[in-house]
């Protein structure tokens, strides 16, 4: 009971602290979505249709990695340095990867770079395609792009809500994680420093994208780890999106508390026996697992084994079984190994009928030896 008044004390807690922050954000739209389960931890003005700058390089990226081949070299054309805004300073006859210049896309933030990977990954208008064939194959029907830069069109747009999505999306591939969570680099030929302070500003940061023009606005996604949970944070139209953003995860995480799921020795399933002096052997855990969920969560979390469906004996207690995962939703929150908790024997061979025979005289006459 204690327990449950403190989760709910928590969460009441969190619910008005956000909104009295909602009032003082500088944001036109804002969300904080955890990743790994989908659900909104904020919002404010969230599902407003809004552009989006070069947080489009986002949908540019997992777009051309989801292709393949990041390492075939290619030569920069005199058609992909025609474009005004950030740039990678990409030179015509200029050879390198796509891996290099999507470096030089989420880091440099380079226009250039964009058209260059459009252009190398299908042409220009297969390209914008796929990315909209890609928004909606996720679900995103308020995402529209015209093109991969994010220079500003009259159906160039989406929502923080939307846009929180994708960022979930692109990182759970690790070439995309592995870029965008990169600080400074050196590649093909240029030094880059990530435009995206966040990952200097805010334990945990893992990545994001920065974007503005006059008619977006400052546009930021970021994204942070902590106790094993992943937030992400979008706002559109934000003239103070660095002091938001580290304020709106700061609040979410808040909502996060530690929860212990079993002990170190504790008994946590049981597994049939064929064969044995018992029918089944109970399986412990060799660690304390302690995960970190937000209120509510709690009766969703699941528990599966990753072991046989049953054993044959001879067992030894202690020797390695197989696994306990714990998942909260389709994300997996934690993982255990797990041990037979006591031996169990093989029962003795049945006796044939003679021997059975021969028993029963036996205790006819006595059982004498």
């Amino acid at each position: 009971m204690r327990r449950w008044r403190t989760r709910v004390l928590v969460g009441l807690a969190f619910v008005f602290v956000l909104c009295g922050r909602a009032a003082a954000l500088s944001a036109q739209s804002a969300v904080v979505l955890d990743a790994d389960t989908g659900a909104t931890r904020f919002a404010h003005n969230a599902d407003a249709v809004l552009p989006m700058a070069s947080t489009t390089k986002i949908m540019t990226a997992i777009v051309a990695i989801e292709q393949g081949d990041l390492d075939r070299v290619y030569t920069v054309k005199p058609a992909y340095i025609q474009t005004e805004g950030s740039s990678m300073y990409l030179k015509p006859g200029e050879r390198l990867t796509i891996r290099d210049t999507l470096y030089g896309l989420m880091l440099m933030s380079g226009n250039d770079a964009a058209l260059a990977i459009a252009g190398e990954c299908g042409g220009q208008e297969a390209f914008v395609q796929a990315m909209n064939d890609k928004a909606a194959a996720l679900g995103l029907t308020h995402t529209h792009f015209e093109n991969p830069n994010g220079l500003d069109g009259e159906t160039h747009h989406t929502t923080a809500r939307e846009l929180a999505q994708l960022t979930a999306y692109a990182l759970q591939n690790p070439d995309f994680r592995e870029i965008v969570g990169t600080q400074t680099t050196t590649r093909a030929g240029r030094t880059m420093t990530n435009h995206n302070k966040m990952l200097a500003l805010y334990e945990g940061a893992i990545g994001g994208k920065t974007g503005f023009t006059k008619k977006s606005g400052r546009c930021l996604v970021s994204a942070a780890t902590r106790n094993g949970r992943t937030l992400v944070a979008v706002t559109l139209h934000d003239p103070d999106d660095w002091d938001d953003h580290c304020a709106m995860l700061d609040q979410a995480f808040a909502a996060y508390a530690p929860e212990t799921l079993h002990r170190a020795g504790q008994a946590v399933a049981e597994v049939p026996v064929e064969g044995g002096t018992a029918g089944q052997v109970g399986l412990t855990a060799l660690h304390d697992v302690t995960v970190w969920l937000a209120p509510g969560e709690r009766e969703q979390v699941t528990r599966t084994l990753r072991g046989r469906r049953f054993v044959y004996a001879t067992v030894a207690g202690g020797d390695y079984y197989g696994e306990v995962v714990y998942r909260l939703g389709g994300h997996i929150l934690k993982t255990d190994a797990l041990a037979y908790a006591a031996d169990v024997e093989q029962l003795p061979p049945e006796k044939g009928i003679i021997a059975r025979c021969l028993d029963a005289v036996r205790g006819w006459f006595g059982g004498g030896s």
